[in-house]
């Protein structure tokens, strides 16, 4: 007979790793279907320094003791991109690229992903002086010269992680006011390697022998440089949701109060929803809470 699982969790980040916690712990049969590494966007945060409860963690090290506290109790974790669901008769039937599982409940716990400029070489150079992901790139540059583009917090702690390793660093933004807390741009202000370069943007990758090997920005300047770190924002990653009807204009899953989709036994929860606040707080606050509504039924 086919196995029926209490509740599919798509998404192992803090949000669905929370979720299974705390169904796991109510003793419900529970499997997270995940495409990557645990963890989702804090394994590509470098320093974590405002979770509760920890003064300082590196992103992938939280990452891990969460996975091997969802482990240790027995949640069932298999690392499968899942590219469909289906709802019949009550019961969910959630596809992956080599596989079905079958559940009563689907929590979609699916994060955002890095957005990405559009411009020219983007990605003909990906992965070839441009990356996404600072603590996974970073080490390839060192004492070589980077370059960070964005405005928010976590341009600005990728720029302070890549300082300690990186010759030189050029901060990149469009405007002339950044979206951070003063404490951390005034830190990135005093970092000597770090230069400022606004208000101006890149409009083009210009690469060499098939790697990047400079950037030419809106003001006409073209600076070398060995790698190139985009943070400019966010966006959902529910592609293969769009069947289902439960997006809105940007993406994002709209849900009710208790974090259910229109679509019954379907909830979601974390950085996929339309929210004020994206932190770990928020999304393991999440995870909780849609846990304790799908136990309430």
């Amino acid at each position: 007979m086919e196995k029926l699982y209490h509740t599919i969790i798509v998404g192992g980040g803090v949000a669905g790793m929370t979720a299974a916690l705390y169904l796991k712990r109510a003793g419900k049969d529970v499997i997270i279907l995940e495409k990557e590494a645990p963890g989702g966007q804090i394994t590509r945060t470098a320093t974590i320094e405002n979770y509760p409860g920890i003064q300082k963690i590196d992103g992938p090290e939280l990452a891990m003791n969460m996975y091997e506290q969802v482990i240790a109790l027995g949640v069932e974790f298999s690392f499968q991109e899942v590219v469909d669901i289906k709802v019949e008769e009550g019961r969910f039937t959630v596809k992956t690229v080599t596989t079905e599982v079958k559940g009563q409940n689907v929590i979609l716990a699916l994060g955002r992903n890095p957005k990405k400029l559009g411009i020219k070489n983007e990605q003909k150079l990906s992965g070839k002086g441009i990356s996404w992901c600072a603590i996974c790139d970073g080490p390839l540059y060192k004492n070589k010269k980077v370059a960070v583009i964005g405005g928010g917090r976590a341009a600005l702690e990728e720029a302070l992680y890549l300082s300690k390793m990186c010759s030189n660093v050029s901060l990149i933004h469009r405007r002339d006011e950044f979206r951070a807390e003063n404490s951390i741009i005034e830190e990135v202000k005093s970092v000597d390697n770090i230069k400022w370069i606004v208000p101006d943007q890149v409009v083009e990758f210009i690469e060499k022998e098939g790697k990047l090997d400079r950037i030419k920005l809106e003001s006409g300047k073209e600076i070398l440089i060995d790698g190139c770190f985009e943070f400019i924002g966010q966006e959902p990653s529910t592609t293969f949701c769009q069947g289902l009807d439960v997006l809105d204009e940007e993406g994002y899953i709209i849900v009710n109060k208790n974090y259910e989709t229109k679509i019954k036994n379907l909830y979601a929860g974390g950085d996929c929803i339309k929210k004020e606040l994206y932190q770990i707080v928020t999304a393991t606050a999440d995870g909780a809470m849609i846990a304790e509504e799908i136990l309430k039924k």
